[in-house]
């Protein structure tokens, strides 16, 4: 891939009305429960996707310790955040669903079930390469698809993780999978089936037809945070018998919704290059405004993040980290501007992100 890595899901960006909220419920349901980053400033770079000006946002990064991406929960501080005038149906142009990783979906789907405040959405079904899986939808209206998946950083006896990857609507597949295989390296494809599907049935238009290409990458990831992202999965979801809309249609990224899907990633100039001649250039470029040191600041963290657009405007990010907080307390940072890009830091260096870990109640 042109000499440029992707680590994995490093988080997917959720936009909320109230951040405290959301997040309490982020922790109760999914352990998102060790916060990486908090910032309370402007998004000064995203104008293309914020009205042409910079927008005043809360931010909050938290991972799930056991692996997996983890979750940006992002609100608008001054400005009232704008919910979809439609209710979201499945195959609408954009992210439909979250997925969840699960070591044991049979196991979360009953821990899942004796807890009332987690609405699941039908039953306990099986997705179409053929592994047990089920649907939560948030008090907000998202939806989470959790998935089997038994790739595993640290054992903190919970059978879910992080985020595993997204559904995603797309107006044909076949252009879009020059963005999700080509670029993103999920080059293998476990399922590619057209038809009426059981395990949609209880989503809104899950009735109708759809084709669906599930994907995956065929080698284990490189890169310095691929041992805690562990393995990822896109499925792509295509309408065949109604016009899709999009559901970020009028709205500014940051509104209510899923708002991108970021991938973590080593060598960003290599993957800008490559991204042009595919012919999706960057659309945001952090570097643009600080090519000083080439790293944009955000406050506990730095890096260098960008974004591209798929063929249907579906936002992908990506973040090559160039410094995260490790004890925070004790002002101890981890420099990865330094050494092989390709290679994964080491596991005992990882675990003490866990000091940041915060319950609810604290929220």
């Amino acid at each position: 891939m042109d000499n440029y890595v992707i680590s994995g899901v490093q988080q997917i960006g959720i936009g909320v009305e109230d951040l405290k909220s959301s997040w309490k419920y982020y922790i109760d349901t999914f352990q998102i429960d060790v916060r990486i980053l908090e910032d309370d400033t402007v998004a000064e770079l995203m104008l293309p996707y914020t009205g042409g000006k910079p927008q005043k946002r809360h931010a909050a990064i938290a991972i799930n310790m056991q692996g997996g991406g983890g979750f940006e929960i992002w609100q608008y501080s001054q400005r009232k955040p704008c919910k979809p005038s439609f209710e979201i149906q499945l195959g609408d142009i954009g992210i439909f669903a979250a997925k969840i990783k699960s070591r044991n979906v049979e196991q979360t789907f009953g821990e899942f079930s004796r807890n009332p405040a987690i609405k699941i959405v039908g039953k306990l079904t099986e997705t179409i390469d053929n592994q047990p899986s089920f649907f939560v939808q948030d008090p907000f209206g998202n939806h989470f698809q959790v998935v089997y998946d038994n790739s595993l950083f640290v054992d903190e006896y919970r059978s879910s993780g992080g985020a595993a990857g997204a559904m995603i609507g797309v107006n044909d597949i076949d252009k879009a999978l020059i963005v999700y295989r080509d670029i993103l390296g999920h080059d293998k494809m476990l399922a590619d089936r057209t038809g009426f599907f059981q395990d949609l049935h209880e989503l809104p238009s899950g009735n109708r037809t759809f084709r669906r290409v599930l994907l995956t990458h065929s080698k284990a990831r490189k890169g310095k945070f691929s041992k805690l992202l562990g393995n990822s999965y896109i499925e792509l979801i295509q309408a065949l018998d109604r016009q899709p809309n999009k559901i970020f249609e009028n709205r500014f990224w940051g509104d209510p919704g899923f708002i991108h899907l970021c991938f973590d990633v080593g060598n960003m100039e290599a993957l800008k290059k490559y991204c042009v001649t595919k012919g999706f250039p960057f659309t945001v470029d952090s570097s643009v405004k600080h090519n000083a040191a080439n790293s944009f600041d955000m406050g506990e963290a730095a890096g260098h993040f960008s974004y591209i657009e798929d063929p249907d405007g579906n936002l992908i990010e990506f973040v090559e980290t160039h410094k995260i907080p490790l004890i925070k307390k004790l002002g101890i940072h981890i420099n990865l501007r330094k050494g092989d890009f390709e290679k994964p830091l080491p596991t005992w260096m990882l675990k003490f992100l866990k000091l940041g870990r915060i319950k609810s109640s604290s929220l």
